[in-house]
């Protein structure tokens, strides 16, 4: 597979696509929250996997690492063009307010109250904390994998995902106990099917 992507067979960028398009996206939903700003993540990924398919070494294991590498690369790119954005909205004039709808979801079940305390705990964490939590704990790649993915060694992996889970176990904890605050609204859930966010919470426990 590796050298018919590097040699820019067409029929094998397909097969690299319908195996892990669904796993780019949902990393990519992690990472940015929006699954519309995901899913223009996962077209980047690919289009720069196409652009850059030489670099793609000759040998070695799956190139799932390598495709999730360039996903957080782009939604690192995304999250700095959306709070560009919001800077920018910040300091105009202000607009018509938007009603409050905390009122309609204080009857939402208990499991739906946890996974939006995982979820704003998430976007509280540092993003190299958040990037080891979504690619070791959501896309299940061991820490080596992680660490070609990301660039750095496999002792730095196990160090921020270690603190990633402490403090997110922490963070989520503090949301339900109410000592932060109301959470908000329950981001989009992704268009693919993909683990629970919840399931974060159970690996930091």
């Amino acid at each position: 597979m590796r050298e018919r992507i590097r040699a820019g067979d067409q029929a094998a960028f397909a097969e690299l696509y319908e195996e892990y398009a669904r796993g780019v996206y949902n990393h990519a939903f992690r990472l940015t929250g929006d699954w519309s700003t995901a899913e223009e993540v996962m077209s980047d990924t690919f289009l720069e996997a196409w652009r850059t398919r030489r670099r793609v070494e000759p040998y070695g294991g799956s190139l799932r690492p390598w495709l999730l590498g360039i996903a957080t690369n782009k939604a690192r790119n995304a999250n700095r063009r959306l709070h560009r954005r919001i800077a920018f909205l910040a300091r105009r004039p202000g607009t018509d307010t938007v009603g409050d709808f905390a009122d309609e979801s204080a009857s939402r079940i208990d499991d739906v109250r946890e996974l939006d305390a995982v979820r704003h705990a998430l976007t509280l964490l540092r993003r190299p904390e958040r990037e080891v939590l979504a690619l070791c704990v959501w896309s299940a790649l061991d820490y080596t994998e992680a660490g070609q993915a990301l660039g750095i060694p496999v002792g730095t992996v196990r160090s921020r995902l270690s603190r990633a889970r402490a403090r997110l176990r922490k963070l989520t904890d503090d949301q339900l106990s109410g000592r932060s605050g109301h959470t908000g609204p329950s981001a989009p859930a992704p268009r693919t099917a993909g683990p629970p966010a919840l399931t974060v919470q159970e690996e930091a426990r």
